[in-house]
């Protein structure tokens, strides 16, 4: 069964931009104010950026979920794409067989093929199967073969992953809405660039500065960070860190979910300000203004500032959550640099997570006083990004205008 023998590209870090990332690398399309492949970076700008975003969750029979979004996902795949003048080519069926049929045409004719998995049921995530969890991301198949059982996948690893047809199958087949969706692309049109790029910035400057598409306010840009930091402090607001993440399981649950976005989920840390700062560089020079790298090197400062937030959230000063915070490291950096091999090692540390979140509940670290100072670091962590990237919004609004 067809296999793409001269796939070599993995450097995509996120499912979205990384995927698009990778495809058109191995397509051959180059961006024309470098002449090499079209940058992650390029393309994470170009869908809307970064952002602070602020959402708590909690339902029955789970932990409280703390989760930041770092960028703005407000439909980035398809914005991103039509900004760029990408053709699209879509397969779409609800036929099991059908599905595998399109999967070896597209191989055959060439091209990789973008697909749509569920990460919770791909083997090298290492999570068991929940009925109420489940997450659809596109991800690149390069090769399916049957005779192995094998399918080769890229997805946020820099080396190839692979995992059974089965497998395959299951996490395509998880959500009616992308089941079995192929998607290839034409390559983009370097004469849209630069009205994609401003388009991007444009949409980052919104989402720190207005209100949403989507949601609330207070849950996005500047005001997320006052928003966040009064729940911290203000244990008799509604949706409090006091009331939703006591001391305890649940505010290790809580503290877990802030490392988590800042560190691990889809992305490898700084809350992916530095790559918005990589993308406002190129920027600079698609569109012939300098001064956006000085707004660069500010958002590099907050990610720096993020970094910290996520040391702190963690810190190795009190030993059960410093664990927790090199056992998510540890898997994290285990898929980026053994893929599939390493997940039974994964899984292990999945199983250590789940005894120190376990030991949580009976011999939390902290005592009452304690956690209200922690909140309070967490607090003045958020202060000092709230400030940095305040300046950075107001500068590169005025380097727009």
């Amino acid at each position: 069964m067809p296999i793409l023998q001269d796939y070599t590209q993995f450097n995509g870090r996120h499912w979205e931009t990384g995927t698009i990332a990778n495809f058109l690398a191995y397509t051959g399309a180059k961006a024309p104010h470098t002449g090499n492949p079209y940058s992650e970076a390029l393309l994470m700008g170009i869908s809307g950026g970064v952002v602070m975003g602020y959402f708590s969750f909690a339902y029955d029979g789970y932990d409280p979920i703390c989760r930041l979004l770092t960028r703005n996902t407000f439909d980035p795949l398809d914005t991103m794409l039509a900004r760029l003048g990408v053709v699209q080519h879509r397969r779409h069926t609800t036929n099991p067989q059908k599905a595998v049929t399109n999967l070896i045409d597209t191989l055959e004719n060439g091209e990789p093929a973008i697909v749509w998995a569920d990460h919770f049921s791909l083997p090298y995530s290492a999570m068991p199967y929940d009925d109420g969890m489940w997450g659809m991301f596109p991800v690149l198949v390069y090769g399916y073969d049957e005779a192995t059982d094998t399918v080769y996948l890229a997805d946020r690893a820099p080396i190839p992953l692979t995992i059974s047809t089965q497998a395959l199958h299951v996490a395509r087949a998880r959500v009616k809405k992308d089941k079995f969706r192929i998607l290839t692309l034409e390559p983009p049109l370097p004469e849209k660039l630069p009205s994609a790029v401003q388009a991007g910035i444009w949409d980052c400057l919104r989402l720190y500065t207005e209100k949403p598409p989507k949601g609330s306010k207070n849950s996005f840009g500047l005001a997320a960070y006052q928003h966040w930091i009064k729940l911290l402090t203000q244990p008799k607001a509604r949706l409090s860190w006091a009331r939703e993440f006591p001391a305890g399981r649940k505010m290790l649950a809580g503290l877990m979910g802030v490392f988590d976005s800042i560190n691990c989920f889809g992305n490898v840390g700084y809350a992916e300000r530095d790559v918005f700062a990589d993308f406002l560089d190129e920027a600079s020079v698609i569109l012939n203004k300098p001064a956006l790298n000085e707004v660069a090197t500010q958002f590099r400062q907050s990610g720096a500032a993020w970094d910290a937030l996520g040391t702190a959230v963690l810190p190795d000063e009190v030993p059960m959550l410093g664990q927790m915070r090199h056992i998510l490291l540890q898997q994290r950096d285990l898929l980026h640099s053994q893929g599939s091999a390493a997940i039974a090692q994964i899984g292990q540390l999945k199983q250590v997570e789940k005894a120190i979140l376990k030991q949580s509940e009976t011999a939390f670290p902290l005592n009452e006083q304690e956690v209200i100072a922690f909140r309070a670091n967490m607090a003045a962590h958020l202060e000092k990004i709230q400030g940095i990237e305040a300046t950075a919004v107001t500068n590169l609004k005025a380097v727009m205008a």
